[in-house]
């Protein structure tokens, strides 16, 4: 004789003939993480980058702003992300010259030469035409870009075929032991930091020539001049010799100052059309002051 159900309904259940109840978490809204949303629906940007935009308050679900990237958000929220710039609204570096071809500014210290990552709402060089060369974010000093293709190539090459001269004045911690000299050691990049550089006997050549210029007890002002055009170069041999620079906060970690004292200051090509001229930033009064 076939078991009786007390329960019809739980009965018809079993066999199939109703569908089962559904479960606490089956009849939950599902929710996702407010990064993993934003980055699906916008995957131009990197996770890393979502993260910045929702941590500076740039992401609003169904209209309100959301700042914590582990958010949980419904499926079907409205998601907006928003990237007004303030970018242009920087004042434009002093402007040394220009023509139809190329404009040479003078960097102030803490502008990037290029942009960082898919989207970067600070002022770069670029704003103002195609890069030649660069400067370090934190160096100061005279720069060339070109505006149209064929002078970012006739310049480049001029770089390449160290045809280009540059100076650079710094401020170092302490004295070189010999007052002018030139550096020749090979850098490489420090694999266990690999946004800086090394000294090492199998890395590219790298030559570097000094002049003192005036120093007190505590700091030195050098001028530079650069053979080889090596990233992080000058700031890599003058901490090499025991004279870093002021300032500069990756070589030299234990100094304080209002910036990195690193400045170029002059910068000899030829422009397109053939002319040879040299292009002068004027070093800040700061570099003076602090080895008076």
């Amino acid at each position: 004789m076939a078991k009786k159900f007390s329960k019809p309904e739980l009965s018809r259940r079993i066999n199939g003939d109703l569908p089962m109840p559904a479960t606490t978490e089956e009849t939950a809204e599902a929710k996702t993480r407010l990064d993993l949303a934003v980055y699906e629906k916008y995957p131009a940007f990197s996770r890393a980058t979502i993260q910045k935009f929702i941590k500076n308050r740039q992401v609003t679900v169904d209209g309100s702003i959301i700042d914590k990237p582990n958010t949980l958000i419904t499926e079907g929220a409205q998601l907006e992300l928003r990237l007004a710039s303030p970018r242009l609204t920087a004042p434009k570096p002093h402007v040394i010259f220009e023509n139809d071809d190329i404009i040479v500014l003078d960097k102030p210290a803490g502008m990037l030469t290029v942009s960082k990552g898919a989207f970067n709402p600070e002022h770069t060089l670029e704003d103002y035409g195609l890069i030649v060369h660069r400067l370090d974010r934190d160096t100061s000093g005279v720069i060339i870009l070109a505006k149209n293709a064929a002078a970012k190539t006739y310049l480049q090459k001029q770089f390449h075929d160290r045809k280009a001269h540059k100076t650079y004045y710094a401020v170092v911690v302490g004295r070189p032991k010999i007052p002018h000299a030139v550096i020749d050691i090979p850098i490489t990049r420090n694999l266990k930091r690999p946004t800086t550089f090394m000294v090492t006997k199998t890395g590219r050549s790298a030559i570097t020539e000094y002049q003192e210029i005036a120093h007190n007890q505590t700091y030195s002002l050098l001028e530079l001049k650069p053979r080889t055009g090596r990233t992080h170069q000058l700031r890599v041999h003058l901490a090499h010799l025991g004279t870093p620079i002021l300032g500069d906060k990756v070589y030299n970690p234990q100094s304080s100052a209002d910036r990195m004292y690193l400045h170029a200051n002059i910068l000899e090509i030829t422009i397109p059309g053939g002319e040879r001229l040299t292009f002068t930033a004027a070093l800040p009064e700061s570099f003076r002051n602090v080895v008076q």
